[in-house]
This record gives structure tokens, C-alpha cells and sequence, in this order.
């Protein structure tokens, strides 16, 4: 297992030190998609002077940038990708998170069933640009705090499996899942969908460790019985830089 943490460059040189493998940062802090190459260009040097790999990128695509909806602009969405996916394939970013709850929310009394379908465009689009990269794209189910569509891994595998690209897969949270009171025995049940995850307390959204968690040991330790062998970011909120990062990695290798 690779562990991370989602962080911008200037928090490496304590993740590196506290023993992670990589970075975690977001679409628009690196990679730019509406901005021109000058912009990323100048984000791409700051992140090779890092003290780790940035491996992962979240915040796919902005709140404003509708994927759902009667107002989705499918050309807009396309050559947004498309910038997208040329620069994480030249930044060396192998997994990039659909999240998004933003963009994907369904308007209230648009048809699900419509926005389903649009969803299942964006994602095959989207993974013929991911492809072409070098890049897998991962569906993150969020809780119902965030958005109203793919709010459970069950929902999310289900989507993965109607775009049906080698491209895109499925993204695990820790902090979602026990937000909607999900069995975790769902990660060993679609452990072979799993490309990312995602880890964090479920009261405060806080780093493994840093507050009492009842669901944090189940998780991981359906993660373990998964088999599950690739990249973990831990995504929450840091109280104390120094002890923060090393003690969640202990908690995340040891249970």
C-alpha cells in the first residue's frame, strides 16, 4: 500500500518526513484546465521541487461546470478534459478523483434517470482522454451532505460498470462511507473496482488518530481483507501539523 495526503507542496517536506509516500493536491491547483500553460507550467515546477511525488489529483471539475442538468455544455466539458488530462499525464499524476459533488448535483425535478445518462457520457468521454494519458479516473461516492447522486459505493460500481472504460474505476472515502452508514464489507465485496481511497474520522472529518472513531478499525480492516494493494490519501482537516501525519500512518498500517 502507498499511503498520502491531500496537501498543496508546501506541506511535503513534513509528509516526507512523517513517511508517506506522496501527495494528494486538486485539478485546479495544478493542473489549471482554464488557465493558460504558462499557469500550470509555473504549479508543474513547484510540485518537481517537492520533497514527494504529487500521485493523485482531486476536484476534478469545478461547481459551475455542470455534468448533470438541463444546462450541461458537452463541448465545454470535452475540451476541459482534454486540457486536463494532457497536462496530468505531463505531470506525471496517475490517478485523478471524480468527486465533484458540485458539478454533479442533480437539480431539484430533473429526471435521474437523464442525469444518469448524462453521467455515464462524461465518464466514457472523459476516460478516452484519462486513457490516452496514462491516467485512471476514480468515482467517489460522497455522502448526501454534499450532492444527491452516487451516494453509496453500490451506486458508484454501478456507474463504473455502465460507462464500462478500462480507464474508469471506483474511489473508496472512509469518511463518507461511515456518514452514510455503509457496511464496509462493501470494500471487500467490489475490492477488485478499487483504483484510490480516501480515509478520515467520521465526526470532525479529522486525521486517523486524532479522535476517538468506532467505524476507522472496521474500515481498514475491510480493506485489508480486500486485498487491496494501492495508493490511501488520508483527506481531513489538520489540527497539529507535527503529530498529525505520523500518527495517522501508524494508525493506517497498524489498525
Amino acid at each position: 500500500m502507498r499511503y498520502g495526503i491531500c496537501c498543496g507542496p508546501n506541506s511535503t517536506e513534513a509528509a516526507k518526513r512523517a513517511g508517506y509516500d506522496y501527495f494528494e493536491w486538486s485539478v485546479p491547483a495544478l493542473l489549471k484546465p482554464r488557465e493558460p500553460e504558462a499557469a500550470f507550467q509555473r504549479a508543474l515546477a513547484q510540485v518537481r521541487a517537492t520533497e514527494l511525488p504529487c500521485e493523485a489529483l482531486n476536484c476534478l471539475v469545478p461547481a459551475d461546470l455542470k455534468v448533470t442538468g438541463p444546462v450541461v455544455d458537452r463541448a465545454t466539458l470535452e475540451a476541459y478534459i482534454h486540457t486536463t488530462m494532457i497536462r496530468a499525464g505531463e505531470a506525471g499524476v496517475k490517478v485523478v478523483v471524480f468527486g465533484s459533488g458540485g458539478a454533479r448535483n442533480v437539480p431539484e425535478g430533473f429526471d435521474r434517470d437523464v442525469a444518469a445518462q448524462q453521467l455515464v457520457w462524461f465518464l466514457k468521454m472523459s476516460g478516452r482522454y484519462a486513457a490516452a494519458a496514462g491516467v485512471t479516473i476514480v468515482i467517489e461516492p460522497l455522502n448526501r451532505a454534499e450532492t444527491n447522486i452516487v451516494n453509496s459505493v453500490a451506486e458508484g460500481v454501478d456507474l463504473m460498470r455502465r460507462a464500462n472504460h478500462p480507464a474508469v474505476r471506483m474511489l473508496v472515502d472512509g469518511f463518507h462511507l461511515m456518514r452514510e452508514r455503509e457496511p464496509a464489507e462493501v470494500v471487500v465485496q467490489h475490492a477488485s473496482a478499487f483504483a484510490h481511497m480516501h480515509v478520515a474520522t467520521q465526526a470532525n472529518r479529522r486525521y486517523p488518530g486524532n479522535e476517538p472513531c468506532e467505524g476507522l478499525p472496521v474500515f481498514l480492516e475491510a480493506v485489508r481483507r480486500s486485498g487491496y494493494t494501492g495508493r490511501m490519501s488520508v483527506e481531513a482537516g489538520l489540527q497539529d501539523p507535527v503529530q498529525d501525519p505520523p500518527r495517522a500512518l501508524a494508525v493506517l498500517k497498524n489498525g
